[in-house]
């Protein structure tokens, strides 16, 4: 996993230097653009860490880039930045999954607790992604009939009720759940439904 990165993106360009400034002095990487458009055509998906999103830019503006993230399935934590901020905008933005909705100017020591508690939700978000592509590769496994035996199974249908859906015997059910939580790796069947669940989540 690459170190992280702090990600500023504000076209107010005494606001970059300035958080640039108190980024790098903690030894913490730093990249800064100066509107949402740049840094679209720069990020790649080796990208980690966190980006600080000023709200008021001209054309795409701050609440309109935290959309094209998650849109994109960009995985960066966002931090907002803003001298113009009221509440229903926080609250759009905090209901869009941003980690923080700071006020300019803003106190170093509170920025970087910020960025350091975004950075801890980038680990988690990247261990979540590769925890559901395992899952989904899992699942990927699965014969057609084995999957139509999962599907009933995890909807809380018994062997017998599985067999006579299906038209198959109660102990070709067994094998198949047998293969099942075996290709998966399940322990039992809450395990599978959360499996099931979670891979669904991530797709």
């Amino acid at each position: 996993m690459h170190e992280p990165t702090v990600f500023i993106v504000d076209d107010d360009a005494a606001v970059r230097d300035s958080l640039m400034l108190m980024i790098e002095q903690a030894g913490i990487r730093v990249q800064a653009f100066a509107n949402a458009d740049t840094f679209l055509s720069a990020y790649h998906p080796d990208f980690f860490g966190c980006i600080i999103i000023d709200v008021k830019m001209p054309g795409m503006d701050g609440l309109r880039l935290q959309e094209e993230l998650t849109w994109r399935k960009i995985a960066l934590p966002v931090i907002f930045l803003t001298g113009h901020g009221d509440i229903p905008m926080s609250v759009r933005a905090i209901k869009g999954g941003a980690v923080d909705f700071l006020t300019k100017p803003v106190i170093r020591e509170k920025l970087l607790v910020c960025v350091r508690a975004a950075f801890a939700e980038a680990k988690k978000r990247i261990s979540d992604i590769a925890r559901n592509k395992e899952m989904i590769s899992c699942l990927i496994k699965l014969t057609g009939r084995e999957r139509e035996v999962m599907t009933l199974a995890v909807q809380g249908h018994t062997n017998k009720e599985i067999a006579s859906c299906l038209g198959i015997s109660h102990r070709t059910v067994e094998i198949h759940k047998s293969k099942i939580m075996q290709k998966t790796g399940a322990s039992n069947l809450l395990d599978l439904a959360r499996i099931v669940r979670e891979s669904d989540a991530g797709e």
